[in-house]
């Protein structure tokens, strides 16, 4: 229960939920130097369905369409993303396509709840441990990581990547021109927070149009109250959401509100991030999806234009969030399905995705020199630090949960009030995990 998936996108085109169906056309050429076709397949189509319709994550995706129409040319890939932030839509409209009968062939999934208490009970999807067997997979992925992909020993999503959710991004030349460190505890958070607003400059740029964003920033306040430990005990029922240290988590998350974008709440997870690219506000806490999109999009340079710290409270944890894909037991071309996971679960396919997502490998054997210095520094912490899974991205809790947290940050948000945002999250506690 360590791992789950990221962050999805809105900017351009971000809250619209229009599907972007494309043909492996439209992903980008590839190079002379790509690989050779694969073995002989079976020829028709792949349709591949994901959240991935902007920044670093539109690109990455691309890249592994180019790499796979390479290996094999003969398969048709229909790019049949749905757009918006976690996924937000793209779940309602899978949820719909597979009731109706009319699976995609692979699908994007979070790890850990969402893919075991959903779709592997549900009975939705097939087991993979053949292709972990064949691809020698097993030794290649970290064990943490395949327990999150597996129920009862067999495997059923291939991860593509693992994206850190703790992370505070941050503008380095309005830090560098008002004489500001990077804070790393709360503490140092609300001094440099002071500072700032006493110079007109907004501290925390927030975009919350989907509280899903709202949430994540919660779940690191909590994670740096409660430390990893205590922090996954909330998903065990060893720790109740009505502990006095929950309750200092939401005094210490709305006190960090007040220093937020008046605009928050029109605005998503892109929006926020170009305010601190654009120098309007100095800080933004979001999973490193949002590296990729300064650094893909943006054209910024990691620890140039941007720099970045754990969130406070929380050096020597990693939030994880992972990317898998799974295959439905009613998928039309299963076979070439299996290759298209073949082809994200290998080196070349994680090397190719991940520097434009802004994301780091899945596999313990991919090659670190392809990675900015951002991508090479959470590499090795990821090594060592102590794990978390993220709530907000599906791999803590089951969705009802995530759901439920969702409305009761939204109102928090709004109006507040603590001892309701307790009361509310002890009850989704108390229903949702068992």
């Amino acid at each position: 229960m360590l791992l789950s998936a990221c962050g999805g996108n809105n900017g351009n085109n971000g809250n619209n939920g229009q599907s972007a169906s494309a043909s492996a056309s439209d992903s980008p050429k590839p190079s002379a130097s790509a690989s050779a076709p694969a073995s002989p397949a079976s020829g028709g189509q792949v349709e591949i369905f994901s959240w991935w319709t902007g920044a670093g994550e539109e690109a990455g995706l691309k890249g592994l369409i180019g790499l796979f129409s390479a290996k094999y040319p003969e398969i048709e890939v229909i790019n049949a993303a749905v757009a918006g932030g976690a996924g937000t839509n793209a779940k309602a409209v899978l949820a719909s396509r597979m009731q109706g009968g009319d699976p995609p062939d692979a699908f994007q999934v979070h790890g850990g709840a969402e893919l075991n208490t959903g779709w592997v009970a549900a009975d939705k999807v097939i087991e993979l441990n053949d292709l972990y067997e064949s691809e020698g997979w097993k030794d290649k992925f970290p064990k943490d990581l395949i327990d999150l992909v597996s129920k009862d020993g067999k495997a059923y999503s291939v991860p593509v990547n693992i994206h850190r959710g703790n992370v505070a991004f941050y503008n380095k030349k309005i830090f560098d021109d008002n004489g500001l460190k990077a804070p790393t505890t709360f503490d140092e958070f609300f001094q440099v927070a002071d500072a700032l607003k006493a110079k007109g400059i907004t501290p925390l740029a927030l975009g919350d149009k989907e509280p899903w964003a709202a949430t994540m920033v919660l779940e690191n306040v909590l994670l740096g109250v409660l430390g990893a430990d205590d922090y996954k005990k909330l998903w065990t029922n060893e720790l109740s959401f009505d502990d006095a240290k929950v309750k200092q988590s939401l005094e210490t998350f709305k006190k960090m509100l007040s220093y937020v974008n008046e605009d928050h709440a029109a605005r998503n997870w892109q929006d926020a991030a170009q305010l601190v690219a654009n120098g309007e506000a100095a800080m933004n806490i979001m999973g490193d999806w949002a590296k990729g999109y300064f650094t893909t999009d943006l054209k910024l340079e990691a620890n140039t234009d941007f720099g970045w710290v754990p969130t406070p409270n929380t050096t020597g944890s990693f939030m994880v969030i992972t990317d898998t894909f799974a295959i439905p037991k009613s998928s039309k071309n299963e076979t070439n399905a299996k290759e298209w996971l073949k082809v994200l679960g290998s080196v070349e396919g994680q090397d190719v995705f991940n520097p434009l997502k802004g994301s780091i490998p899945a596999r313990i054997d991919a090659d670190i020199s392809k990675y900015d210095v951002y991508g090479q520094s959470t590499i090795e912490d990821f090594k060592t630090a102590k794990l978390a899974p993220s709530m907000a991205h599906g791999s803590a809790a089951p969705e009802g949960f995530t759901t439920q947290a969702n409305q009761v940050v939204n109102i928090f948000v709004t109006n507040g009030d603590v001892d309701q945002a307790l009361k509310a999250l002890k009850a989704a506690q108390s229903s949702s995990i068992k």
